[in-house]
């Protein structure tokens, strides 16, 4: 065959295969047999094998894995990937009806199964697999990409040339799990402790040959942003339109009238979750409407709009051996039972939380008692009580010291509180917590200074505050045990690294009391500088809306604290960034086009595209939102505008075309 030939004989036989395999691996419906499918694999594969440049990344050749990867790289979700609020029972699932009723009135559920997988963001440019990666910290994840094209049920192309990014839960069914388990076994290995675990480790194997081993699937559950930037109103009919562009979505779901009907369909699903081939932890409860969810809105963590049902955890007896003792960064001492090695929601619990004394004396738990425990929402080993039937007369009631196990200090109780501190400064243990959650991912991302390494650097005095990481040499680090070249270099480019990080992520990394992500992130983007806001005073602190008494009075005390001061001197004078990178408040305009208003791009720009529309919007002081209401102020409608430029024109609000988008753009930047 020549070049033309080859490259319509590859295209052909492309577009069979990917027919071929949806149909077998999605609908379950074969429509050609074993061997016709396998000959025109191979004839593919013998095409690509002499023409590499004919090899195309949607090819369904790639889901039988490629290269051994170098590394995972990082990935920006377009769209946060958060996560969602639990309820455990009936009346925290009525509890949430009120508060949406009482925000936007009577509205209508979605229901969906809670796959217990991996979530997984796919993005497709023109219709074609272009990039998958993991949730990670919910704003930044990894590139899967390879791994995720061995999975059948993710498909390489659409069936309309969309631009689109999609959400899913990548998961091993249960007939699978069973076959790795009892494969690792016989090689001798140790076994996955449950579904979840496997899909997960499948998917950050660096060889997707393994990962195509594992025969994972997946569920799409829902579109990046909303799905009514693709027209639709409601979240239901989107997942309707992404069976449409070809994506396996869980069939299972089942739209409710009213709360009442969430709760039985949970019911339903509580007894016939062990007849599902995978593995579900609960249910999924969503306002349907994409209106109603954006007027609800979002917490820093959540949305306001969906709530995760857990089913009941797993309750297991054991014996209660010891209670050990540990302190905290914020000099919270905290009991933790010591027990009897014991199976439990799929993995080896050895400890359990017991939170505080209060709750000891409370539940009457004795050290050799038998106890049943669980894990509070599936994760968070804990014990629930004792069975006080077992008694021998050998138990021994549990007292909390007077002093800090670390330290020796007396420990204190400060009023409204129930927990004890030890409020030594220079108190060990505290000192170490500070330095491990300093270097934590979603502080200043250090790599490598683990808790281990911490401690290690702690016992031989090398640091003692945050601030003496950044005096670390080479030499010092080389004569620790466990500790060699090119871990070392690692090491110290991390730290090195952190020095440019965004001002918010030193001020969560500090360890204000009462400051976490988002209140860092309120404070950098306000003050801009480390210095302004160590000025600040709680009355200027007060007029921020976000921030309350509690927070600004924390803030004030910590920056009073000569020794905090001369730590961060010190972070200053070796070279760390002292200033917020994006945008700041003050920065943002108050006049012009944009400015305090509620903006919806609809229809296809053909100028800019989408994102970009909506960042040079947003720059200018907009919001850019994804449904049209009677918030909205101005709709910008492209080519083949639909629902939201008739809903515009009903409520009467101001529309534009690109032109005259582009136009107030240029005017104002």
């Amino acid at each position: 065959m020549n070049r033309s030939e080859l490259e319509k004989r590859v295209e052909e036989l492309n577009n069979l295969l990917h027919t071929y395999g949806r149909a077998y691996y999605m609908l379950d419906n074969p429509v050609v047999t074993d061997k016709v499918y396998d000959e025109h694999m191979q004839e593919l594969l013998s095409i690509e094998a002499e023409n590499p440049d004919l090899i195309y990344p949607d090819s369904p050749s790639q889901r039988v894995g490629g290269e051994v990867l170098a590394g995972f790289g990082k990935v920006v979700h377009a769209y946060p990937m958060l996560s969602l609020s639990n309820a455990f029972n009936a009346e925290d699932l009525r509890e949430f009806d009120r508060r949406v009723q009482t925000a936007v009135g009577d509205v209508s559920y979605i229901c969906e199964l809670k796959i217990d997988g991996l979530a997984i963001s796919l993005r497709y440019l023109d219709g074609k697999f272009v990039q998958g990666s993991t949730r990670g910290d919910g704003t930044i994840g990894e590139d899967i990409t390879a791994n995720l094209k061995t999975i059948r049920t993710i498909p390489l192309r659409l069936n309309e040339s969309s631009t689109i990014e999609v959400r899913g839960e990548a998961y091993m069914p249960k007939k699978s799990f069973v076959d790795l388990n009892a494969a690792r076994d016989e090689a001798g290995e140790e076994p996955f402790a449950n579904p979840r675990n496997a899909a997960a480790g499948s998917l950050r194997q660096l060889n997707p040959k393994m990962a195509a081993s594992r025969n994972l699937a997946i569920f799409v559950y829902g579109i990046g942003g909303d799905g009514s930037a693709y027209g639709q109103d409601r979240h239901s009919d989107s997942l309707d339109h992404l069976g449409v562009l070809g994506f396996e979505t869980n069939k299972e779901r089942q739209r409710c009238a009213t709360i009442e009907e969430v709760i039985d369909y949970i019911e339903k699903w509580t007894k016939k979750r062990s007849n599902l081939n995978y593995e579900i932890d609960g249910i999924v409860v969503k306002v349907d409407r994409f209106e109603e969810q954006e007027q609800l809105g979002f917490t820093a963590k959540s949305p306001k709009w969906a709530i995760a049902y857990k089913f009941p955890a797993e309750e297991v007896m054991t014996k209660l051996l010891a209670i050990e003792l540990s302190v905290g960064r914020t000099g919270v001492v905290t009991p933790t039972a010591i027990l009897e090695p014991v199976r439990v929601a799929g993995s080896t619990v050895g400890r359990a939380s017991l939170h505080n004394e209060d709750l000891i004396k409370e539940k009457d738990v004795r050290i050799g008692d038998t106890v049943i425990i669980r894990k509070a929402g599936d994760i968070i080993p804990e014990v629930v009580a004792p069975l006080v039937e077992r008694r021998t007369g050998d138990e021994i009631p549990f007292e909390m010291p007077k002093n800090c196990p670390e330290c020796d200090s007396e420990l204190v109780r400060i009023e409204g509180e129930v927990a004890l501190r030890c409020v030594n400064p220079q108190c060990p243990a505290q000192m170490k917590e500070a330095i491990i959650h300093f270097v934590s991912r979603n502080a200043m991302n250090i790599e490598g200074v683990g808790e281990k390494v911490v401690d290690q650097l702690y016992r031989s005095s090398l640091v003692h505050d945050v601030s003496d990481l950044y005096t670390l040499t080479n030499e010092q680090l080389l004569a620790l045990e466990r500790m060699g070249e090119k871990s070392v270099f690692n090491l110290l480019s991390a730290i090195e690294a952190s020095k440019t990080n965004s001002l918010e992520k030193m001020l969560f990394g500090l360890g204000i009391r009462h400051v976490g992500e988002k209140a860092a992130a309120i404070l950098a983007e306000e003050f801009g500088t480390l210095d302004a806001l160590m000025k600040a005073d709680v009355d200027h602190l007060l007029t921020i809306h976000e921030i309350g008494d509690k927070v600004a009075n924390s803030i004030t005390t910590y920056f009073s604290n000569e020794d905090v001061v001369e730590v961060l001197r010190k972070l200053e004078s070796y070279g760390l960034n002292m200033t917020y990178k994006g945008r700041s408040r003050q920065d943002v305009p108050t006049d012009g086009p944009f400015a305090g208003k509620v903006v919806v791009l609809t229809g296809k720009l053909t100028i800019l595209s989408r994102s970009e529309a909506k960042e040079r919007i947003e720059a200018l002081g907009g919001k850019v939102s994804g449904s049209v209401s009677k918030k909205t102020d101005l709709v910008i409608a492209g080519e083949d505008a639909g629902s939201k430029l008739v809903k515009a024109e009903e409520l009467e609000i101001t529309v534009w075309n690109e032109e005259k988008l582009i136009e107030a753009l240029s005017e104002k930047e």
